[in-house]
């Protein structure tokens, strides 16, 4: 109560944004451990008022004098974790001295390429896979199955319905089903990321440039919002931007309103009629004609800050 009234009175103080408070609803269940009591034993750790709780893998070992920063335990609907923080020291590597440019997008998740084309690579969209597909429809079904017991609807959406919740233990096993389907596809796509952005890094390139996007005014576009989101494009360049600081690497992100898929990447004429729909880029200057990301992320990796 007192960070939320705290909030309210920076809010009235016209020092900070309206608070958002969070509902309990969909609040991730955790609880925070006392790292000052934290230790790291052989598969198990051992925390203040928890005793030796065993793990799946072993805690990573932080050298002496050193403790694990706000060390946090949650759940997830079917595992429990725990997470820390400590300090890494940055790997040292031989960069190439390229530079590499990611284009972002829905119909593929990212295009990237050097400034000649020469390494390039386009990482498929895993929403598209059957693996995901499958998973979607089968998680389609476990909603419908709710409706059974739903009368109508308030005027908040929220359901009115036949019988009440703790009558129902198979509605309840319902919910408990779709909250684990969620939760498999948010692993799917999270491991995803992981594994892309990872092998983008390892490339050892000095500088990665990406653009700015308007993620959340993209969202409001009603016929992609789904697919948008699905993308989880903030979550790729957070990911993108810790790992290359880890490698030593230059990470540029470029103004939301630089002409990246406009611009021809060999004669760099500006083709300001260029639709969302046309997929080839044709330069009318220098006849020019390869695929539209490709042409973005190639004028991305040749970006120069003024």
């Amino acid at each position: 109560m007192k960070d939320a009234a705290l909030a309210l009175q920076r809010y009235i103080n016209d020092i900070s944004d309206k608070p958002k408070f969070r509902s309990r609803k969909n609040s991730k269940i955790s609880f925070y451990v006392n790292y000052e009591r934290l230790k790291h034993t052989v598969n198990s750790f051992r925390g203040e008022k928890l005793g030796f709780v065993k793990t799946a893998t072993a805690l990573p070992k932080i050298p002496k004098g050193k403790k694990y920063v706000n060390p946090r335990i949650s759940f997830d609907g079917k595992h429990l974790y725990l997470s820390v923080s400590y300090e890494v020291e940055p790997t040292k590597v031989e960069l190439t001295g390229e530079s590499l440019g990611i284009d972002l997008g829905v119909k593929e998740l990212a295009v990237v390429s050097n400034h000649d084309a020469s390494r390039t690579k386009v990482y498929k969209n895993i929403n598209k896979s059957y693996k995901v597909r499958r998973l979607e429809k089968k998680l389609e079904r476990a909603s419908r199955k709710l409706e059974a017991n739903t009368k109508s609807y308030a005027k908040n959406c929220r359901p009115i319905l036949k019988r009440p919740l703790r009558e129902c233990r198979n509605i309840q096993k319902q919910h408990k089903a779709i909250k684990l389907l969620y939760k498999k596809l948010t692993d799917i796509r999270n491991n995803y990321l992981h594994q892309t952005t990872t092998e983008i890094v390892k490339i050892k390139l000095s500088q990665i440039v990406m653009e700015d996007l308007n993620v959340k005014g993209m969202i409001k576009n009603k016929h992609l919002a789904e697919s948008i989101a699905k993308q989880k494009l903030y979550e790729f360049k957070r990911q993108i931007q810790y790992k290359a600081e880890m490698y030593g690497i230059k990470f540029v992100e470029v103004d939301r309103f630089y002409a990246s898929s406009k611009t021809c990447s060999l004669c760099g004429h500006i083709k300001k009629d260029l639709k969302l729909s046309e997929r080839t880029y044709i330069c009318p200057i220098c006849g020019a004609k390869l695929d539209r990301d490709l042409n973005a992320a190639i004028n991305l990796a040749n970006y120069k800050k003024a």
